[in-house]
């Protein structure tokens, strides 16, 4: 009897302290789907960067204040058209260097003739200060709050066309499947409370995470720095 009370002790012991032993495997895992989508964002770029006349201007990227990387963005419609997707943005510090990522999310429809169902790496690169001051606002709406346009191709172009120069925000997308007729005209993009209060362990808004008032442990995001770097050359 002594021997089962013995063994009884330390077992009631564990079962009791199981609760607070799991936390940290919990806590280990509740930003998994965020690191995943970081992880997503390196793939496009470091593509991107493979396709030099199908990428990105590299002066486009050295001179932006800030971009936007939304992995697997769903389109489908039929004459309606919708999409949706979850990513991130990172904007240019003033060491010029780049702040770690504030989540968001994009919503959209649009109306004309478009038909199909896609799934698309998108890329949005903000040009000046100011676009970038919306996205401390939590919300804003592509070609209404400000304008966006599609980006010129090619590691060397320049943004040559009235419409691309004198829009702030440049899009850039890789798709995959049929679709036609799609525009991010009308496209809001919106701060993912969520996914930051997941990522960073607590509640925090863009502007906070934009002034290094949160950090993101700088391995999860040393390969995406990185792949922006290389971007840019």
């Amino acid at each position: 009897m002594r021997l089962v009370r013995g063994a009884a002790l330390p077992l009631s012991i564990l079962l009791a302290l199981s609760p607070v032993l799991a936390l940290p495997r919990a806590d280990e895992g509740r930003s998994a789907g965020q690191i995943e989508k970081i992880e997503d964002a390196v793939r496009v770029l470091e593509e991107m960067t493979k396709e030099s006349d199908k990428s990105i201007p590299a002066g486009l990227i050295r001179n932006c204040a800030g971009i936007a990387i939304i992995p697997d963005v769903i389109r489908a419609g039929l004459i309606i058209g919708g999409r949706h997707g979850r990513g991130f943005v990172l904007v240019r510090g003033k060491d010029g260097g780049w702040s770690d990522p504030a989540f968001i999310e994009i919503t959209g429809g649009s109306l004309g003739w478009q038909a199909g169902v896609q799934s698309a790496d998108i890329v949005l690169v903000f040009r000046t200060p100011r676009s970038v001051e919306h996205l401390g606002q939590g919300k804003f709406t592509l070609g209404a709050d400000i304008g966006v346009a599609a980006g010129p191709l090619g590691r060397t172009a320049e943004a040559s066309t009235d419409a691309a120069f004198k829009a702030e925000i440049l899009s850039y997308s890789r798709s995959r499947g049929l679709y036609a007729g799609l525009t991010l005209q009308g496209s809001s993009l919106h701060e993912d409370g969520k996914a930051n209060r997941k990522f960073y362990g607590r509640q925090v808004s863009p502007k906070d995470i934009f002034a290094g008032r949160v950090r993101a442990a700088a391995e999860t995001t040393a390969k995406l720095k990185a792949a922006l770097a290389e971007l840019a050359k």
